[in-house]
């Protein structure tokens, strides 16, 4: 494992806070249901997986700082 980087409190208090905008979180809801029922386009199923996998990253971002805090995700 390589050397950790220490990082000023301020900085990962604000990776704490990180979440997807409003737009993009009603875009992502908005496309799983349209998932579920089947009747995504080909252009919309990529949308949804980069809506995803970003989510999952911003997800993974914010535990690693809230664990750095000594806090809870």
């Amino acid at each position: 494992m390589g050397a950790e980087i220490p990082m000023p409190s301020e900085f990962v208090e604000s990776l704490s806070r990180l979440r997807f905008p409003a737009q993009a979180d009603n875009r992502l809801q908005e496309l799983m249901e349209r998932n579920t029922e089947g009747t995504l386009t080909a252009q919309e199923r990529k949308d949804l997986e980069a809506l995803v996998e970003l989510s999952e990253t911003l997800s993974l971002i914010r535990a690693r700082a809230l664990q750095s805090l000594g806090r809870l995700p």
